[in-house]
């Protein structure tokens, strides 16, 4: 599992968890393939486009502009932690379930 999991990101490594709790004979059948590391990259870079999608959409929506970043850089933060911990939290409580 070690080696196999080195390079990928947290979106990668959930759903390698999610594989091993409900589909071991998925991740098996990729291993002697030796298709389950770039399996794993793929999803892990297509999950980390769309989370960065939607924290940049959701911040245009709420207004977290760099305006406000050069005004009132705390509060950007505050703001921009908020965004990004949301998508988050929604996906680590479904990744649990």
């Amino acid at each position: 599992m070690k080696t196999e999991l080195n390079n990928i990101g947290t979106w990668g490594r959930l759903h390698y968890d999610f594989l091993y709790r409900n589909q071991r004979s998925v991740i098996n059948a990729m291993r002697l393939k030796g298709t389950l590391h770039d399996y794993l990259m793929g999803i892990d870079k297509d999950a980390e486009d769309m989370f960065n999608l939607i924290v940049k959409q959701t911040a245009e929506i709420e207004g977290v502009t760099e305006q406000l970043k050069a005004a009132d850089q705390m509060e950007w933060i505050r703001r921009m932690n908020s965004i990004r911990s949301t998508p988050n939290h929604y996906c680590s409580v479904k990744a649990h379930l």
